[in-house]
């Protein structure tokens, strides 16, 4: 997806693709997704960043502004990674090589909390197939069927949809007609209870 350039970050190459379309984790914070899209509104434009678990399809993080700059999908990613506690060197972030993404400070943040970057090649939707699929369904659940007159009203029914209803209540095939949470709450169930095998679980960044 094209972002906005922002141009006052300077940029550093592009990370290279770890994931080669592979969009599968063997446990959450293995694989995170990452995207930008313009949600439309009455007050002007407005952008959805959002950063989505492979493991579980769940929305990890996400941030809404009236600019697709750093600071937004900046602010996606400290929410990702605050809310999901992660350990270091275990979590591969997949994105485009938007501008914003290959921006020396978002650089500088993935390597301060261990993440490792992972960029798909210029202009092909398959290289970030993940995230694309979250955003249409987004937009054929929610944005098509709304209109909204300020980026608040927008911003308070992309809460109640992503935090309040695809995470908690939205069953999928992929995850065996269960939510994203109801998934990773039988996953951990089923570590706690087995945690040898969970021990024995390989590192999906190594194997990358």
């Amino acid at each position: 997806m094209a972002h906005q350039l922002d141009q006052a970050e300077p940029r550093r190459d592009p990370a290279p693709d770890l994931v080669s379309r592979d969009f599968t984790a063997p446990a959450p914070n293995r694989l995170w997704v990452a995207d930008a899209t313009r949600i439309p509104c009455g007050q002007g434009v407005f952008w959805l960043a959002a950063v989505r678990d492979a493991f579980s399809n769940r929305i990890v993080g996400w941030r809404c502004s009236d600019r697709c700059d750093t600071d937004l999908i900046l602010g996606a990613l400290e929410y990702a990674a605050w809310s999901r506690g992660i350990r270091e060197g275990q979590v591969v972030h997949h994105s485009d090589r938007g501008s914003n993404y290959t921006s020396l400070r978002f650089g500088q943040r993935l390597d301060d909390h261990g993440i490792l970057a992972s960029m798909g090649s210029v202009g092909d939707s398959y290289d970030n197939a993940l995230m694309e699929n979250f955003f249409s369904t987004l937009k054929t659940e929610l944005v098509y069927r709304r209109s909204w007159r300020t980026r608040d009203e927008a911003e308070n029914a992309l809460f109640a949809y992503i935090d309040g209803w695809y995470n908690t209540e939205r069953i999928q095939a992929r995850l065996g007609w269960c939510s994203p949470d109801e998934y990773e709450a039988a996953w951990h169930a089923h570590t706690d209870n087995h945690p040898a095998a969970a021990a024995a679980e390989p590192d999906p960044a190594a194997a990358r």
